[in-house]
């Protein structure tokens, strides 16, 4: 299966099968049938795409119930570090984090559920990311964390004094002052 789990549950890597030969390569970057197999039964109804300069962090990021967002997103040039923050009240993950390399090179893809914070650093020179949601975004559901709590001891892999950080972002919330109405389902 192109999917496989990280140390925190419902957070999938999708990793698809790449066809390459002389010409270059082919891969579908979503198949709702593959989804569908693993019992991902999604309905993706908004793309968003940016394209950020090495040192920028955005995020972290999630709408709150009922608007929550599943995310699926990958790199479509450069490479990030992409971050997932797991703030599920009950869940044995609670408050940690997981960080994977996404690139146009390795076209791996975090496939993000809702209750969970999301934010990416830019590692390469220059970075287009791309990232599919199964809910439209709603402005009064708009919540964060800010990139650099200290008790989420989130390593942005970006070297101190480099980092680019929207003031929107900057004036997020501690971690323990959040807003958050997500529940672990186990």
């Amino acid at each position: 299966m192109p999917f496989y789990k990280t140390d925190i549950a419902d957070l999938l890597v999708f990793e698809p099968k790449v066809f390459e030969d002389s010409r270059g390569y082919f891969f579908e970057a979503y198949n709702e049938q593959v989804f569908q197999k693993e019992g991902l039964n999604l309905h993706f109804v908004q793309d968003n795409q940016s394209k950020s300069s090495y040192g920028v962090i955005r995020g972290l990021h999630y709408q709150l119930n009922p608007h929550a967002q599943f995310k699926l997103v990958r790199a479509l040039a450069g490479t990030i570090l992409d971050v997932a923050v797991d703030i599920r009240n009950g869940s044995p993950t609670f408050g940690k984090h997981f960080s994977i390399e996404l690139s146009a090179e390795n076209k791996k893809q975090l496939l993000i559920p809702s209750g969970f914070a999301h934010g990416f650093s830019v590692l390469s020179e220059t970075a287009i990311v791309f990232y599919k949601c199964d809910a439209i975004y709603n402005k009064e559901s708009e919540a964060g964390i800010v990139y650099n709590d200290p008790s989420l001891s989130i390593d942005w892999n970006i070297s101190r004094g480099k980092e680019l950080v929207s003031d929107k972002d900057l004036q997020q919330p501690l971690f323990e002052n959040c807003r958050n109405n997500f529940e672990f389902a186990g």
